[in-house]
């Protein structure tokens, strides 16, 4: 299978979100870039992660990361997770952060997907600089699938659809010094309620609080997380 059809996608403005990582990640300006342990005085600083400043309720998602230097490491992860998703982890033997609970799904670059704490083997493990892996997550069938370098890599996730919460962007590593880059982004509304929650969400000033809508109370909720 070939690079995801991207017919009716349109862009996504989101980037990882300042207000939502581990003390041990920092950012670029354009907040698009993200380091990991860059203190080098720090033996170790555990697994750490960042959360992307957008949820998703509804719609069909794609994004990519690209990993700008050479993997190593116990662990260095893609995937995605509820608010209530760890971004830090001080245990050295559970060094594959995203997975490590029920409130988030990853992708190892050793090859392995993790959630709940219980993980399987997806796919060969990828070191390359420049590799990018895309995510692929479809609201609408639950599906979650991943890309490497445009190629589909299968299934790897489903019944995301079921998930009760929005659902954000995650990376994370134990690694010193990973650097990822945050590549296309983009949606696709599927539905006439999903194109009409995105024109109210675009229309909203910064300042404006949905719940002062007068909507029913779930819309409202998806609309602070949109």
């Amino acid at each position: 299978m070939a690079y995801p059809s991207l017919l009716g996608h349109t862009w996504e403005a989101w980037n990882w979100d300042a207000a939502a990582k581990s003390n041990a990640v920092e950012l670029s300006s354009c907040q698009q870039a993200v380091y990991f342990h860059t203190n080098t005085l720090l033996e170790s600083e555990g697994s750490a992660g960042v959360r992307g400043t957008k949820g998703f309720w509804y719609g069909e998602h794609y994004w990519e990361v690209e990993f700008t230097e050479p993997l190593y490491g116990c662990s260095v992860m893609v995937g995605l997770g509820t608010k209530e998703a760890l971004l830090h982890s001080d245990q050295i033997q559970s060094t594959n952060l995203l997975g490590m609970d029920g409130e988030s799904w990853g992708l190892s670059y050793k090859g392995s997907l993790w959630h709940n704490g219980q993980s399987r083997k997806y796919t060969e493990a990828f070191y390359d600089k420049s590799t990018v892996i895309g995510v692929l997550l479809d609201l609408n069938s639950g599906a979650l699938s991943f890309y490497l370098n445009g190629v589909s890599l299968g299934l790897a996730f489903s019944g995301l659809h079921k998930v009760s919460r929005p659902l954000y962007p995650l990376v994370s590593s134990s690694a010193p010094e990973t650097e990822l880059l945050l590549g296309l982004r983009t949606c696709r509304l599927m539905s006439l309620q999903d194109s009409c929650l995105h024109v109210i969400s675009q229309s909203l000033s910064s300042q404006a609080s949905p719940h002062s809508l007068p909507l029913p109370r779930v819309i409202c909720e998806q609309l602070s997380s949109a």
